[in-house]
Order: C-alpha cells, then sequence, then structure tokens
C-alpha cells in the first residue's frame, strides 16, 4: 500500500441532526421537521474532504464498537480512506454531536500507543493535520512526531482553548482558526480582514510560521514569518445552503494542496481552498456536501 500523503489525527462524529425552525428557549419543546444523521467529526471531515480532491490519505482515530463505528469504517472505505490505524474499542461509544450537546465518546480514547503504531505513517507522509477534537496532549504529541521528520503539520485549533499550550504554536508549520477560534485564543473579536490580520501577527509572535484566520463568505487573511504583511484573500460570493463543515472542507482542500502542489504560492492555495469550500456550502449536509476532484473545475489542479 502507497504510504499516505495526508495524515489526519483526530475525531470521528456521527451527527445527530434534527431540523426545527428555529432553537428552542431553554426548558421548551419545539417540533423538529426531519432528523437524520450523517458522518461528521473536524479530523475526519477534514480527511474526507482532502481524499476526495485525490490525496492519499491516513486517518488516525477512534470509534466505538458500536453501529455508529461500524458505518463510520464503512464510510471511510467508501472514500477511498485506509482503515488501519481506526481503532474500535468496546469502552466507549462513537462520538456523537447534536445542535445541543456534544459527547466526545471514544475520541477522547486515542492515546500514545496508537500513534506509536502509525508512527512510521506519520513519520513518512508531506502533511499530518490535527484539531483539538481529542486529547490535546494527543495532538501535540502527533504534531511533534510530525516535526521531528520535517512533516509539515498544519493545525486547526477547534474547538479552541484560552489555555492552548504555547508549544502548540512552535510545532505548527501552518496555523489555520476560524473568528471565534481566534478571539477565544487572543482575546480579540474579529469583525473584518483588519481585525484577522491582528490576530494573525499575535500568532505569528507565539510561533507558528503562518497563521490562517478563515472568515467564512469574507475569504481568509494569511500572515507568515516570510511574509509579515497580512493579506486578504476573499472567496467568491454564493447563495449558502448549510455552511455546516465548510471549515473542514477548507481545512481538508488546504492540507490537499499543501501535499501535492507544494510549490504553488500559498495565496494560490487559499484561494483554491476557499473556491471548494464555497462550493460545500452550496450543498446540504457535512460530508454529503464535500466535492469531488472529477466534479470540480479542472483549473483547480
Amino acid at each position: 500500500m502507497a504510504l499516505a500523503e495526508v495524515v489526519v489525527v483526530g475525531s470521528c462524529m456521527t451527527d445527530l441532526v434534527s431540523l426545527t425552525p428555529r432553537l428552542p428557549k431553554a426548558g421548551e419543546t419545539i417540533h423538529g421537521h426531519k432528523f437524520f444523521t450523517g458522518f461528521g467529526g473536524k479530523g475526519a471531515n477534514q480527511c474526507v474532504q482532502a481524499a476526495r480532491l485525490g490525496a492519499k490519505t491516513s486517518m488516525i482515530c477512534k470509534v466505538g464498537k458500536d453501529s455508529f463505528g461500524n458505518d463510520y469504517i464503512e464510510n471511510f472505505k467508501k472514500n477511498g480512506i485506509p482503515t488501519e490505524f481506526v481503532n474500535q474499542v468496546e469502552d466507549a461509544a462513537t462520538g456523537a454531536a447534536s445542535i445541543v450537546v456534544n459527547s466526545e465518546g471514544a475520541n477522547l480514547l486515542l492515546n500514545s500507543n496508537d500513534l506509536k503504531k502509525a508512527a512510521h505513517v506519520i513519520s513518512k507522509a508531506k502533511v499530518v493535520v490535527c484539531q483539538l477534537e481529542v486529547t490535546p496532549a494527543i495532538s501535540l504529541e502527533a504534531m511533534k512526531m510530525a516535526h521531528a521528520s520535517g512533516v509539515k503539520t498544519l493545525f486547526n485549533p477547534a474547538p479552541a482553548l484560552a489555555d492552548l499550550n504555547p508549544e502548540f504554536y512552535t510545532h505548527s508549520d501552518i496555523f489555520c482558526c476560524n473568528e471565534s477560534e481566534a478571539e477565544i485564543l487572543t482575546g480579540i473579536t474579529v469583525g473584518n480582514a483588519e481585525d484577522a490580520g491582528r490576530v494573525g501577527c499575535i500568532l505569528l509572535e507565539r510561533g507558528c510560521k503562518t497563521a490562517i484566520v478563515t472568515l467564512g463568505p469574507e475569504g481568509c487573511v494569511m500572515v507568515s514569518k516570510n511574509a509579515p504583511t497580512p493579506k486578504h484573500v476573499p472567496a467568491q460570493k454564493v447563495t449558502p445552503v448549510d455552511t455546516t463543515g465548510a471549515g473542514d472542507s477548507f481545512v481538508g482542500a488546504l492540507a490537499f494542496y499543501l501535499a501535492y502542489y507544494p510549490h504553488l504560492p500559498l495565496e494560490e492555495m487559499l484561494k483554491r481552498s476557499n473556491c471548494i469550500a464555497s462550493i460545500s456550502v452550496q450543498t446540504t449536509g457535512t460530508q454529503t456536501s464535500y466535492p469531488y476532484r472529477k466534479n470540480l473545475p479542472q483549473n483547480l489542479f
């Protein structure tokens, strides 16, 4: 089996989605008009989007020995993602997420031993992607393993922690957060590209090589050690249908470009990643909305 170019260490969630006319107030019952389950979890989402663009991927994660876990393994196979490091555990259920509650389940059982078993895959990757839906120490350990082998790290600090271990910055080649994560990390409210640039500069001071702050429909702002003036990379205007998972589509696309088009200027990678994420918001669902390479404009490749 060819080794993976994009390795994602992260979470799998079964999304439990209720469509309601509005969010209930505390203690209120409202009728939903539709309920469905879908595949989610930031890590798995990012891996699926990279795979659909044509990346050879590997996912390092844990799911429960339950029907959701079995379904998730099938989902990876359907997306061409090897399941060698998708461990099923007896003592926790597959993570599940609904609009109101969020239980991390088996994700929090991912441990050092799991990383050691996958060390050869991590060390031979082009890019290792991490987030914070597994135990933060495990994400950091994976990033250190990647760094030690000269592998690029792409870190998405989501969900954000106000007291993030400073080593996350120094081990991030690319540190990519959205507006709300940026505010939790730096205390700066991000209302526009200028604010995002200020955040980016703070993240650089903390030690990351490149910082990207995503701004939803406004695209993103990049700033890096060798280009310290913040640059706004706008996204094309589209009419969104469902923005769930758009950030993960962006991160997955960026991982793909970092691995397969390393000589493209970063700004061009971000333009293309913006484009892919903006296509994803025009379809409902999370992974169901992620485009495949064959359905995308070929000038993206």
